[in-house]
């Protein structure tokens, strides 16, 4: 039985920049860095109401090659979709898919990161309404 979202790896080539970056755009620092050597080879953040898990490791342990973006897409809540987009433009994302109405109350975007991974950001109006049963919206 899938229960959530346990944690979501990013992979990075500049682990230390890819760290800096991220904690520029979550606002928070990681609160678990592993060295491998001396160097960070993985660091993890929890953000969100929920307090998901975001890791990213460094490049060098990918499984396979990274030459394009790819993988699932993860989108993750944000209450202004507009400025989450201008946020992480500003911070050196480009785009990957533009703003998409895909219903009532459901509009996507998605970036990719300086470092090859792709972010997908969500306006979603079912999300408000579990935080709201939740007592958390």
């Amino acid at each position: 039985m899938f229960r959530g979202i346990a944690t979501l790896t990013f992979f990075a080539d500049d682990l230390p920049a890819a760290i800096t970056w991220y904690t520029e755009l979550f606002g928070v620092e990681p609160y678990f860095v592993r060295p491998v050597d001396g160097a960070p080879a993985y660091a993890e953040f929890r953000i969100g109401d929920y307090q998901h898990e975001i890791g990213i490791i460094d490049g060098r342990f990918a499984p396979h090659p990274r030459t394009t973006p790819g993988g699932a897409v993860t989108y993750w809540h944000v209450d202004d979709l507009t400025a989450a987009i201008d946020k992480l433009t500003a911070m050196g994302a480009k785009e990957h898919e533009p703003r998409i109405e895909r219903g009532p109350g459901f509009v996507t975007a998605s970036v990719i990161d300086p470092f090859g991974n792709v972010l997908g950001v969500m306006h979603n109006t079912h999300y408000l309404d579990i935080l709201a049963k939740n007592g958390l919206g």
